[in-house]
């Protein structure tokens, strides 16, 4: 049977078992969009802006490890997906962004809303593909998709001229897809994990650092059977919270920049750092000279070129996080008594960790009637869901978020990690909601970040998505004021926020709930009513307008020289 290019398109997304679409119609794309009204099997979400449609469903990504998949048109609708895909590629999210094109015989031609979105996503995709032949879509979409969610997962995207979608061709989809130039390595070397093994077994003064590709590679199960297994503390970093479970003992939390005084200084003194799926980001290892600078270094990524990029390695392992450690546990289950001696020779190091807790904690002082931002944060996740899905933002809030909510479960928090992505939370968290309708979804913002995309308040009312929307208002682009304050001399230049929004009036006007905050003891009612109330609902909530994220390593500097007080 013929279809057309824009028919077997669609199909091609059903038998990938995409249910959910977020995209923009445009003339490019106008075809796909004609099948797509009769085509009942996908559910449609139209977003107010293409960047937070690519938002969306990079947190549908982040929230259920399926690939999240966008539409745009040609020109302006291509280019500003590009924001959302650069995300998704410096997180390691599965993605799929199909792009409308002019004609084939107009590339090139500088035709209306025309533009290389080839040429310009290739540094920001795992890979992307230019359709020229109706009979390639199939093969074309399969190679998307396997690439998208396999090895290091990322963005791919798939440009679709015009003339393509409207030509015919049967249709054939494959049912498996051979990559010559791409075969991702799934096990771990076996004489590699021995080795791992026996040096990890000699160590007195353990670590693991736990990254986004344990949750990516739906590896917590695992990672929480071998971290019980040798009892060994484990610190995460932004993109592994809820990897472990940072009520557990054995948690040490956030590390780096904004991480915990005891993730930092047990990574500072450590004999053995063992790496699983983290790539030692800048805002991990502050100064890469005095990174873990007693340790041995065992690395295991899906990623071979993830491996001794940043950092020294002495044992690096090329695998699926899952399988590796499924691997490493096995040859565990050999060792026997070697357990048992280990477990027990790094009791004093556990001691000195707890020494280090006590020491200083993760803290804060709520003493006056203005609203400590931590306290909302705390609050939030004494009174939420334990299955909540949080979207945050990017700013001080991201921060305070990853500090004081204590993530116990994997793809519960969705924060853009690599990028920094103001403007991620709210279209995150619509994202999730339209995978989970009945689980409780927060967006977690700044009032700088929130304003980047409150358009999407509309598609939540449209389409029935209760998120809830937590802004922390300082009246102030807070990150950025906090280094004015400590490094240049408080010179708040462009930083304050100068115009008081009413966010009540602001959601009303889209058809949702506000609520405002504005002393302490009205917190905890705000968020008790807006957990009640049907529909997107706004909580905005006035925080000291001065108030910093500690502790703090400034940049340049070693993880063990943290700012902890102000």
């Amino acid at each position: 049977m013929k279809m057309t290019g824009a028919r077997i398109l669609l199909e091609c997304l059903k038998l990938e078992g995409v249910d959910t679409v977020f995209g923009y119609p445009g003339g490019t794309v106008i075809n796909i969009y004609d099948e797509l009204f009769s085509f009942k099997e996908i559910r449609h979400i139209l977003p107010r802006h293409e960047q937070a449609g690519v938002h969306a469903a990079d947190g549908f990504a982040r929230a259920t490890g399926r690939v999240g998949v966008a539409i745009a048109t040609s020109g302006p609708g291509a280019t500003n997906t590009v924001t959302g895909i650069a995300t998704a590629y410096m997180d390691s999210i599965p993605v799929v962004v199909i792009t409308g094109q002019v004609p084939t015989a107009l590339i090139g031609n500088d035709a209306f809303q025309e533009v290389d979105i080839v040429g310009i996503t290739r540094p920001c995709t795992k890979h992307n593909f230019l359709v020229k032949d109706v009979k390639d879509i199939p093969s074309i979409i399969k190679k998307a998709f396997y690439i998208a969610r396999t090895g290091r997962p990322g963005p791919v995207l798939v440009d679709l001229p015009k003339d393509v979608q409207i030509a015919t061709a049967e249709f054939h989809y494959p049912d498996s897809i051979e990559l010559r130039s791409y075969k991702p390595t799934v096990e771990g070397h076996p004489k590699q994990i021995e080795k791992a093994v026996s040096l990890m077994l000699e160590a007195k003064k353990p670590v693991i650092y736990v990254g986004g590709g344990v949750i990516s590679g739906d590896a917590a199960g695992e990672l929480y059977d071998f971290a019980k297994k040798l009892n060994m503390p484990v610190t995460t970093t932004l993109m592994g919270l809820g990897s472990f479970p940072e009520d557990d003992h054995q948690a040490l939390r956030l590390l780096g920049m904004h991480g915990t005084y005891y993730a930092n200084m047990a990574v500072t003194n450590c004999d053995m750092l063992f790496a699983v799926g983290a790539r030692f980001d800048d805002r991990v290892t502050g100064k890469v000279a005095t990174f873990a600078p007693h340790a041995k270094i065992i690395h295991v990524d899906v990623d071979p070129t993830s491996i001794r990029k940043n950092v020294r390695v002495d044992l690096p392992i090329v695998g699926e996080v899952k399988k590796v450690l499924s691997q490493m546990l096995k040859v565990l289950e050999e060792q026997g008594d070697k357990v048992e001696r280990f477990r027990t020779g790094i009791e004093p190091w556990m001691a000195e960790i707890e020494g280090w807790k006590q020491k200083h904690p993760m803290t804060y002082k709520q003493t006056t009637s203005v609203i400590k931002p931590q306290y909302v944060i705390q609050k939030l996740r004494e009174l939420s869901e334990p299955d909540a899905i949080i979207a945050t933002d990017v700013g001080q809030h991201q921060m305070w978020t990853a500090q004081f909510f204590t993530f116990t479960k994997a793809r519960t928090l969705l924060s853009s990690g690599g990028l920094g992505t103001m403007g991620y939370g709210l279209p995150a968290a619509m994202g999730a909601q339209a995978a989970y309708p009945d689980r409780q979804v927060i967006a977690i913002c700044g009032d700088g970040g929130f304003q980047m995309n409150m358009q999407e308040l509309a598609t939540l009312v449209q389409n029935r998505l209760p998120v809830k929307i937590c802004i922390l208002n300082n009246n102030f682009l807070g990150m950025v004021r906090q280094w004015q304050e400590l490094f240049f001399d408080r010179r708040y230049s462009q930083t304050c926020m100068e115009l008081p929004i009413d966010f009540i009036k602001l959601a009303e006007a889209f058809g949702a709930t506000g609520l405002q905050a504005s002393k302490v003891d009205e917190v905890e009612g705000t968020i008790k009513k807006a957990f009640e109330t049907p529909g997107p609902v706004i909580m905005e909530f006035k925080i000291a307008r001065e108030e910093k994220v500690l502790p703090m390593v400034p940049a340049g500097a070693s993880l063990n020289e943290m700012v902890l007080n102000a």
